[in-house]
């Protein structure tokens, strides 16, 4: 069956509400949860553990839903968190599950909460940090679910990050240096751990090198909090754990892997001694190092195709939520009862993908024109591997999707972008360029001041590999991407523009300079991560490298379609950036088409909005890369869209504005 015969998936299946996400068992094991639509809205829904058709809604927004939440260990209490339209300022909100109520536990306008801790030793409080005093710094407060009353812990100007331990002791304070580097301070000795309100007397620690600061970070306490779990890069290229003995700082080595980044770490939920180790490199791998759950991993491993993924566990440690990730269908969920040790298939996540002719992604690792070893990862339309050896009988149309960040990564597995684009005809290749993350420390510093450089040739690089392969038809390639990948765009139309036919920027930054003088004030006290890694707007060298790297001044050169998506509330890339080049293109007199939303913000939250902006991808890419087309029918209801430039640039796109 060629990719013309295979049925559209539409759209609301790919980009939709899931049917059910971020399943959890509560910590007593009675209960589970999940988000599920109520409305159209994701919310929070619980069901008792052997009775999910009793499900109800527990929280009921109504907005751009609910996103992330957790439970508290009084097993009463359900925690998320919400912000107004993406502006980020999160407030922490605790559902009262016997009594059905909802209490703000941070009712503060333009302020920031951070659910930096949660014990089952303090069940009824929680540790948050909250930016109301000083925009820029996050003081530590201990918070009652009952009351909302908060204690004050820390009061300070100084550090980007504290740790507290599961006992609800300040432990360490990380601070950035005007060279980069991060020094991590604990509090002076013969002052209270419980209770230091003020910085001033705190000790360093540790320092942790520039060239380390992304790939060396803490991974949690171990045993009655006595020892220190550290993801170390340190006179080492991949980030290794180590346990560390804080007074004598004495390691030692608990999982390494030559080729990737310590990944996730899976801790008991109460003994805290670490019991498994993930490593990605092309595929995720699992190291055991805790013999007494190597059988239900063995066991696990048989219960259903994809990796498994344990996303939650009770605190007797005796039922776990295991997720299975494949490629080319939904997440399956199970409950595993560890005493019998067996599985019980709970739902899947899209019950409308099975039975879809939904495509595999393929890894592959290329070479960079320099030499660096790129993962990357491509699907092909249906039909188009006959074969079935990776490769196409004939080049296809195809879509670079760069990854934001920078530091960040792809990854294997579902992924909805690859989905959508194969079934309309395109292949879909995404590459981790140098400057992602996982990779060693070498590989992510290598992208230092290499934005609009480097980076950029090793994307040239993945295309050219693609088309080399008969993958990809060199006149019908186009460039999509969010935030940095939204970057990717702009600056792939601009210093490449004979490699793309068209390109897609969700939120991406156009000048460097504005970028980095408008960043959120709680950003300031790590300000030099971006300054050292991107350029440094204060001096006149950095400020020539951000003015080439920036792809506002290079406007004339583009000659493809562009289709710029812009949230109004964006604090990270303000709508400002998404304008300039708009304004900077017309100008010129060079065609755009703009797309604001005026309820979103780094990112499009609200599935309305996320469909409304899909459909105009889809058949903006049709028109210049020739691919198949779902017409638009009702997916601009409910959305919030506007088009301040060029809606006569994209087929149907004025008509439609027009029902809305």
């Amino acid at each position: 069956m060629t990719s013309q015969e295979v049925p559209l998936i539409p759209r609301k299946v790919l980009f939709g509400n899931p049917d059910r996400a971020m399943v959890q068992i509560s910590p007593d094991g009675k209960h589970l949860s999940w988000l599920a639509p109520l409305d159209g809205v994701l919310n929070v829904w619980v069901a008792p553990r052997g009775d999910l058709d009793a499900a109800r809604p527990v929280t009921h927004d109504t907005g751009r839903g609910v996103r992330f939440y957790g439970w508290a260990y009084t097993n009463d209490h359900i925690l998320y968190i919400q912000d107004k339209n993406g502006d980020e300022n999160w407030r922490l909100y605790a559902v009262d599950l016997a009594a059905d109520t909802v209490r703000d536990l941070t009712p503060y306008e333009g302020v920031q909460a951070r659910l930096a801790g949660v014990s089952h030793k303090h069940p009824d409080t929680v540790i948050v940090a909250l930016n109301d005093r000083d925009p820029a710094y996050h003081d530590i407060y201990r918070l009652a679910l009952l009351t909302g009353e908060r204690t004050l812990l820390l009061q300070h100007d100084r550090f980007m990050a504290v740790e507290v331990d599961d006992d609800y002791r300040l432990r360490f304070g990380q601070q950035m240096t005007p060279e980069g580097e991060i020094e991590v301070y604990a509090p002076g000795r013969g002052r209270s751990e419980e209770r230091t309100t003020s910085a001033e007397d705190w000790e360093l620690w540790d320092t942790i090198p520039a060239e380390d600061t992304l790939t060396t970070n803490l991974a949690g306490f171990g045993p009655d909090n006595r020892l220190v779990y550290l993801m170390d890069s340190r006179g080492r290229d991949t980030a290794a754990l180590f346990e560390i003995e804080p007074e004598t700082k004495t390691a030692r080595l608990l999982a390494e892997d030559p080729l990737a980044d310590v990944g996730q770490v899976m801790v008991h939920p109460t003994g805290k001694q670490v019991q498994a180790v993930s490593f990605t490199y092309e595929r995720k791998r699992w190291e055991v190092l805790d013999p007494s759950i190597a059988p239900d991993l063995a066991i696990l491993r048989t219960v259903s195709d994809g990796d498994a993924e344990i996303i939650s566990r009770t605190l007797d440690d005796r039922a776990w939520i295991v997720a299975y990730v494949v490629d080319n269908g939904p997440v399956r969920y199970y409950l595993y009862d560890r005493v019998p040790r067996e599985a019980q298939f709970l739902f899947t996540n899209r019950a409308d993908l099975e039975g879809l002719p939904l495509v595999r992604m393929h890894p592959a690792v290329i070479k960079s024109r320099d030499g660096l070893d790129l993962v990357c990862y491509y699907s092909l339309p249906p039909g188009a591997d006959p074969d079935g050896d990776g490769y196409p009988d004939r080049p296809q149309p195809m879509v670079l999707i760069p990854h934001g960040g920078p530091w960040g990564r792809d990854m294997w597995g579902l992924n909805a972008q690859h989905q959508f684009l194969a079934n309309r005809g395109y292949a879909a290749l995404s590459v981790n360029f140098r400057s992602s993350t996982g990779f060693g420390k070498a590989f992510v510093n290598a992208g230092d001041l290499e934005w609009g450089g480097k980076i950029m040739e090793d994307q040239q690089d993945a295309v050219r590999w693609a088309i080399a392969q008969g993958i990809a038809n060199p006149e019908r390639v186009a460039v999509m991407g969010g935030s940095f990948g939204g970057y990717s765009v702009l600056a792939g139309l601009t210093f490449f523009p004979e490699t793309f036919a068209c390109g897609v920027d969700i939120v991406g930054p156009s000048n460097l300079i504005t970028l980095l003088e408008s960043v959120p004030p709680y950003w300031k006290p790590m300000i030099e991560t971006f300054t050292k890694r991107m350029g440094d707007p204060r001096t006149e060298e950095g400020r020539a490298l951000l003015e080439r790297h920036s792809p506002l001044n290079y406007v004339e050169k583009i000659r493809s379609p562009l289709l710029i998506g812009q949230g109004a509330n964006d604090p990270r890339v303000k709508q400002a950036e998404s304008d300039q080049i708009v304004a900077a293109m017309q100008a010129k007199g060079i065609p755009v088409t703009y797309v604001l939303y005026p309820d979103e913000g780094h990112g499009f939250a609200r599935p309305e909005n996320n469909l409304s902006f899909s459909a105009i991808a889809e058949a903006f890419l049709a028109r210049c890369l020739g691919g198949r087309v779902e017409p638009i029918g009702d997916d601009f209801q409910g959305a919030s869209l506007t088009v301040p430039a060029g809606a006569d640039e994209v087929d149907g796109l004025a008509e439609a504005l027009t029902q809305q």
